[in-house]
């Protein structure tokens, strides 16, 4: 037989053994056991001592001011009214395979 004529075979008996009995039935509840309820709440006890809560911890964010290696700077805030300025162009790069011809941009901010 096929491979999948033997999975298929196995997949009917397990189902065949795994079928409940036609004359099965639900277990029921017993009529003595209760619903769980929710107990009312305990009156506040105001003689142990409240943990207080810490104020949440500050951390100090310096900027940094030195020039990044690229020569961009503000990295982050160009300032007010700034604008992209691109430059595209395509050059050839000298590889193994081959000479290639790919895409490059150069972008800097300026004042708008």
């Amino acid at each position: 037989m096929t491979r999948i004529g033997i999975a298929a075979m196995g997949v009917a008996l397990a189902g065949a053994l795994l079928l409940p009995a036609s004359g099965t039935r639900a277990q029921t509840a017993p009529s003595g056991i209760r619903v769980a309820q929710a107990q009312p709440p305990a009156a506040v006890d105001r003689s142990i001592p409240r943990r207080s809560t810490r104020p949440t911890r500050r951390v100090p964010i310096y900027p940094r001011y030195q020039v990044e290696p690229d020569g961009v700077y503000p990295r982050y805030n160009p300032g007010p009214n700034a604008v992209r300025d691109c430059t595209a162009t395509y050059v050839e790069e000298h590889r193994p395979s081959g000479t290639v011809i790919t895409p490059r941009m150069n972008c800097f901010w300026r004042p708008g």
